[in-house]
């Protein structure tokens, strides 16, 4: 079975949950949990542009593994969203940056308002997208080419999936390890986070 490398992007004001949450599920997700042969099927890491700490929302501080020019070949890209995403998006070295990756990862996702992101590299034109509830209008308005969906925790949309806000990149975490591996391993994923999910 591949292993699977996972990088988070970290940026100062950063929100932490979107963050730790995919971390977490990707993190903790194993294949005959507690038995000899048992296997992690993603080796989860972070990076930042520069490489260097980062104080994230309400000043959680995080020191990444890489910089952007360091980082492995991600297989899974995740790009959380938060307050900093305003400054992000005025960010061409990392807007550059995500808009290279997106032909050479298996998966390259947002949570929250980490779709602008996305957007503003071009990888939503012509396809449908969500973001944080309270971030809808502006994503409509700024970005006409994405058709942005409401009450949603997340679109799947083959190489490229968003979720909405904070809590729901952890719901995005397990649809990708549903996806990927299928949802007996989610669902023990699940069970051993105790995170209450419904695998329909």
């Amino acid at each position: 079975m591949k292993q699977r490398k996972v990088g988070i992007f970290l940026f100062d004001d950063a929100e932490v949950l979107e963050i730790a949450g995919p971390f977490e599920v990707f993190a903790v997700t194993s294949i005959n949990r507690g038995k000899p042969d048992e296997l992690k099927p993603f080796l989860v890491t972070t990076f930042s542009e520069s490489g260097q700490i980062v104080t994230a929302r309400n000043g959680f501080r995080g020191v990444p593994d890489y910089s952007l020019e360091s980082v492995p070949d991600y297989d899974i890209i995740v790009i959380p969203g938060g307050v900093g995403t305003r400054r992000e998006l005025h960010n061409d070295n990392v807007i550059s940056w995500i808009r290279g990756r997106i032909h050479q990862v298996e998966l390259m996702t947002s949570v929250c308002t980490g779709a602008f992101l996305l957007a503003k590299a071009g990888l939503l034109d012509g396809k449908q997208a969500t973001t944080h509830a309270a971030s809808i209008p502006w994503m409509k308005e700024n970005f006409p080419a994405v058709t942005v969906l409401d009450h949603v925790k997340f679109v799947d949309e083959g190489n490229v999936i968003s979720s909405a806000g904070i809590s729901a990149g952890i719901d995005m975490a397990f649809h990708i390890v549903r996806r990927l591996l299928g949802v007996d391993v989610a669902k023990a994923t699940a069970k051993h986070m105790e995170y209450d999910i419904d695998f329909v």
